[in-house]
């Protein structure tokens, strides 16, 4: 595994030529859940890889097992709320490989308890990591995919970008923000067809995001099912990066209960608002306290 590189100061290496069979493929959020995953499958399909995430030593994991099926791994430790760490990682990448192809954005925190328990700390940090670190991320890859004349970024957001849920006021703000952010990007990059933007919206996923989330609940949480697993999501985000489809969604269901939750916070708002309260308590609630800490860079629902 190589240690993270950098490009001459001054000088951008120029593009490789792009290898379909071999693409660049940057994930953040790599070291567990849905950004593990993703580069797993990315990894026994022999991509070229540049995983990032705060932890060096769950990377430095992530990478030996992503080299046992084939891949050439980068790993670049990143917290995706400093742009300049973003930018060395996507400079690691031009520098190791010669260009990017591909970015899957995964990494975010949750966070629970009602707003006037969730301190300005808390709030801060789940939306610096989820809307700014996406941002962060999207500036600099498309940078280089504008350059390249081509290359897809994949934000994976969440069902939590539609609808609406009480006690998770921070993490719903962050996704719904997160989702009119990537719409944006996709308005402002329609001039280069080979640049495509999409985003994938999972509903619950068997992943830590749970248990190590942050704020002022006096109760931990658990995926509510019918939940889906990190695999899952994973190949739901290669076929978005082949197909540059809009947005895709990813549930237990093929991606209907997503709507059908969207269509009944959407058409009717006051019966969901009713019954979504007593359904949260009771399906994603643990007898268990909350994670105390920051919270972890990983993936999204």
């Amino acid at each position: 595994m190589s240690p993270t590189a950098e490009p001459a100061a001054g000088r951008t290496p120029r593009p490789s030529a792009h290898d379909p069979a071999r693409p660049v493929v940057l994930v953040t959020g790599a070291s567990q859940g849905i950004g593990r995953a993703t580069a797993e499958l990315y990894a026994a399909r022999g991509a070229r890889l540049v995983l990032c995430a705060r932890s060096v030593d769950a990377l430095v994991e992530v990478g030996a097992v992503c080299e046992d099926l084939g891949a050439a791994v980068e790993v670049v430790a990143t917290d995706v709320t400093d742009d300049a760490q973003v930018e060395r990682a996507v400079a690691a990448a031009l520098a190791r490989f010669g260009r990017l192809d591909i970015c899957v954005h995964v990494a975010g925190v949750s966070a629970y308890g009602h707003h006037t328990d969730t301190t300005a700390d808390v709030f801060a940090h789940v939306i610096s990591t989820n809307l700014v670190g996406a941002a962060n991320v999207a500036r600099s890859s498309l940078v280089v995919f504008r350059a390249q004349g081509a290359g897809t970024l994949v934000v994976v957001g969440s069902v939590l970008g539609r609808v609406a849920v009480p006690g998770m006021g921070a993490y719903v703000a962050s996704k719904w923000g997160l989702r009119g952010l990537v719409r944006v990007l996709q308005q402002e990059n329609r001039d280069l067809p080979g640049v495509r933007v999409t985003s994938v919206a999972p509903g619950s996923v068997r992943t830590s995001i749970y248990s190590s989330a942050v704020g002022g609940s006096e109760h931990g949480a658990t995926p509510p099912p019918p939940s889906t697993s990190p695999r899952t999501v994973a190949r739901a985000v290669r076929a978005a990066a082949a197909r540059g489809s809009r947005e895709h969604d990813v549930d237990a269901v093929g991606g209907l209960g997503n709507k059908v939750l969207a269509a009944a916070f959407t058409l009717a708002p006051g019966v969901f608002d009713r019954l979504i309260g007593p359904l949260v308590r009771t399906l994603s609630t643990t007898a268990l306290p909350p994670a105390v800490g920051p919270g972890n860079q990983q993936d999204h629902r």
